[in-house]
């Protein structure tokens, strides 16, 4: 934050502040649009725009709009569809389609799920510790065992469903 101060008070004290152009003196506070920036803005909602797509004309564009003031009948398809292409952007169905976006947000999808599968299993071999042994299958069953020797809880427990004399659950 204080870096951009400091640099607004040097840009301010050179009086280069709102330049967009070198040669131009005062251009930012001028009221004609610099070249490349139009009010151009169809949409959906709204299709007509406040100017034209193209602002700036070559000579054959020139000649096809004064040949547009003259009788549309003696226009081409070819030039009727150059001079939509002047003032708009886009046909509607240009807009209405269907953009190809999904496969981007699809794509980042399985590259963060795979991301996120590599970081978990890179984990789990190097970070996390071996499984305590109180987990392994052999130690649950000298436990049970154990449990069932002591008699733990005959009445309604695991005692109670262990027939001692045949050495197997009760059924």
């Amino acid at each position: 934050m204080f870096l951009g101060a400091a640099w607004s008070l040097i840009l301010r004290g050179l009086r280069i502040r709102g330049m967009h152009n070198p040669g131009a003196t005062n251009a930012a506070h001028s009221k004609e649009k610099m070249p490349p920036y139009t009010d151009f803005h169809a949409q959906r909602s709204y299709p007509m725009p406040n100017e034209p797509f193209c602002t700036e004309l070559n000579a054959e564009q020139q000649a096809l709009k004064e040949k547009e003031k003259g009788s549309w009948t003696q226009l081409s398809h070819a030039e009727k569809v150059a001079l939509y292409r002047l003032q708009y952007q886009e046909t509607f169905a240009e807009m209405n389609r269907r953009s190809n976006e999904w496969k981007t947000v699809m794509g980042g999808l399985f590259f963060f799920t795979g991301l996120t599968a590599l970081l978990i299993w890179w984990q789990r071999v190097y970070v996390f510790p071996e499984k305590p042994i109180t987990l392994t299958d052999e130690w649950k069953a000298q436990q049970l065992q154990r449990v069932l020797d002591m008699k733990g809880n005959p009445v309604q427990g695991l005692a109670s469903r262990w027939d001692y004399v045949k050495k197997e659950w009760k059924k």
